[in-house]
């Protein structure tokens, strides 16, 4: 059966532009975990940090990705603190094939701030700056990253129609290798 494609990293990376990318050129359906998250809260991903804590939050991501994992083929868009949890990254690599998408701290926050929507989707994650929180939580998260990540492509000054195509031309490299073994 047709794996998955799930596509990880901080935020602004480019997960979720690239999976729309993605989804028209493989014809595949594409989610992505923090809108599913929103959807079955019924509010948004500031709300559930400021209301119900971020361990709720946690909790409700682990969900909606058992849940989403069971169609396939699809893209998924994860929220960058998904592989954080164990338990979601034998998920992630039992039912997908993972490309880390990944950007420098500089980019990564010129990207942020330029998303009018930053303050309802993305909360902060610590008490540091902006700048210095980027630097912190990716020095955490990014051993995370390269343990389960397929592929890892750099985002930095590259269109999405690009990457899109060099993970497509990836991924077919990657069932012909399958079929073959």
């Amino acid at each position: 059966m047709q794996k998955n494609l799930i596509l990880i990293g901080y935020r602004a990376t480019g997960k979720t532009s690239i999976s729309r990318q993605l989804g028209e050129t493989l014809q595949w359906n594409v989610a992505d975990s923090d809108r599913l998250i929103e959807q079955k809260a019924k509010k948004s991903i500031a709300k559930i940090f400021a209301e119900d804590g971020e361990p709720a939050f946690r909790n409700l991501e682990s969900e909606v990705l058992f849940e989403a994992l069971q169609k396939r083929p699809l893209i998924l868009a994860t929220g960058g603190g998904l592989p954080m949890r164990e338990a979601n990254r034998i998920l992630l690599q039992q039912f997908g094939k993972i490309v880390w998408l990944k950007a420098s701290p500089k980019t990564i926050l010129e990207r942020m701030s330029g998303d009018p929507n930053t303050e309802t989707t993305r909360p902060h994650l610590t008490q540091l700056p902006p700048f210095e929180e980027i630097q912190y939580v990716l020095e955490q998260r990014s051993p995370i990253y390269r343990e389960i990540a397929d592929l890892e492509i750099d985002t930095d000054q590259k269109p999405p129609e690009d990457i899109a195509a060099q993970i497509a031309s990836w991924l077919q490299k990657e069932s012909v290798k399958t079929s073959v073994c």
